[in-house]
């Protein structure tokens, strides 16, 4: 049994989105246990409230540097918090080629500047590290992609599923389904060594290196 670890980071703000998202990551484990694949969500109110030697923040520090992939949820703000939880990730990253990372932004609803502010540098840094973000309307299009973005991971070998699971997991389309709208171009295998997405870039030399425990 392959175990991949997911941590989710947002603001409270969000919380009708992560719950969203947690059920989904619960189907999906579902649809994988039996191909060999068991998803663990690790969210902040799954944490104990109680003090620990390096303070609870250094315990979803630690969460995420165990992580295989790492999601950042951001509407109106971007706290402190939020923040260094992304510079825990790409950290992690840049020495070891994992977690991998995506980021989703839900467009603001504010008016209020402090808050904006936040956001917008946050966006400033993600564009420094050519880490750039992808837009989502509502859940079910935030889901859509993650979930299409699991798929392409399972398809390049990066999550192990069995083959029939991989082909099972092909993108369909319902024709009754209710179209909604994700900004960017998705996965995009160009030359071979390279995947480019509008929320990340990765080097396919340096992610084969990389295991799951």
């Amino acid at each position: 049994m392959q175990k991949v670890t997911l941590f989710l980071a947002s603001s409270s703000e969000l919380k009708e989105d992560r719950d969203q998202f947690e059920i989904f990551i619960y189907r999906k484990c579902k649809a994988w246990f039996d191909r060999g694949i068991f998803l663990h969500l690790e969210i902040w109110e799954d944490f104990l409230d109680a003090m620990s030697a390096g303070g609870l923040q250094s315990e979803y520090n630690q969460a995420i540097k165990n992580s295989d992939i790492f999601v950042l949820l951001a509407h109106n703000k971007v706290g402190k918090y939020t923040a260094q939880e992304f510079g825990e990730a790409f950290g992690q990253f840049s020495a070891s080629q994992k977690p991998f990372i995506f980021t989703y932004f839900k467009p603001p609803t504010t008016t209020n500047r402090e808050e904006l502010q936040s956001l917008w540098a946050f966006e400033d840094q993600l564009q420094t590290l050519k880490h750039y973000k992808t837009t989502y309307d509502n859940p079910d299009a935030l889901l859509r992609h993650f979930g299409d973005q699991l798929d392409k991971l399972a398809a390049k070998g990066f999550i192990e599923v069995s083959p029939s699971e991989a082909a099972a997991t092909a993108p369909t389309t319902d024709p009754g389904a209710t179209t909604t709208t994700v900004t960017g171009n998705r996965n995009v295998v160009g030359d071979g060594n390279t995947v480019t997405d509008s929320s990340k870039t990765y080097n396919i030399d340096q992610i084969d290196t990389a295991t799951f425990e």
